[in-house]
């Protein structure tokens, strides 16, 4: 039978050798974490500034208070394996932010970096829209001012899911800071989509990507009665 000091030994062993494990088995799980987070941000990232060319869409939506470019238009812009941009990037966007929110990462950080890639992706087809007929004084800068917001909102996100601690800190700064840039770059999208949706933009866009008209008789077909 073991005496005092061997018992506490043998005792004191294992409540280490568990609390070792315990830690380890957190380190391991945060690292998975943290490489959840690294693939969904990259996969987000390829959806929003992928898009490869556009094409007409649904009917151009003017009603509705909070449309994109493509649904003012009535185009769909896609990717390379031609699946739709807008509805890739909703299912990303999703699996993201169940990711940083399982990570820990507040919600507030994680809204942020999402609508910076619905930013991206909102410039990458105003420039795409630009290059089939012009129309915006500098399409390039809006689509480097959109990367560089989305850069920061990113950048954000990694602080607070690596040292949450001390991105705390700075993080009330950073978000005000974040506002500001965001405000200023939906002032510029919004002056693109004003002068890539005048009517006869529009419509010289519409002949172009569908010369015969087929597709767009399908527009008539759905409002009629």
């Amino acid at each position: 039978m073991p005496g005092l000091v061997e018992l506490a030994y043998t005792t004191g062993g294992g409540v280490i050798g568990a609390a070792l494990t315990n830690y380890l088995t957190k380190i391991q799980d945060r690292r998975q974490l943290r490489a959840e987070v690294y693939r969904r941000l990259e996969a987000a990232r390829a959806i929003s500034g992928g898009v490869h060319e556009i094409r007409i869409g649904l009917p151009p939506n003017t009603l509705t208070s909070r449309k994109t470019l493509a649904d003012a238009l009535g185009i769909v812009a896609v990717l390379e394996d031609g699946t739709d941009a807008h509805r890739a990037l909703r299912d990303a966007l999703s699996e993201l932010l169940t990711a940083v929110l399982v990570a820990g990462i507040p919600r507030r950080v994680a809204d942020f970096a999402a609508g910076a890639h619905e930013r991206v992706l909102e410039s990458a087809v105003a420039t795409a829209v630009d290059r089939k007929l012009g129309g915006i004084a500098d399409s390039g800068q809006l689509a480097r001012a959109a990367q560089d917001y989305r850069a920061e909102t990113t950048g954000l996100l990694l602080a607070v899911l690596w040292h949450p601690w001390r991105a705390r800190l700075r993080a009330r700064s950073r978000i005000r800071k974040l506002r500001v840039a965001v405000h200023a770059l939906h002032r510029t999208q919004e002056t693109a989509l004003a002068a890539l949706t005048r009517p006869e933009q529009a419509d010289a866009l519409h002949r172009r990507l569908d010369p015969d008209g087929t597709l767009r008789e399908t527009w008539i077909e759905d409002r009629l009665p």
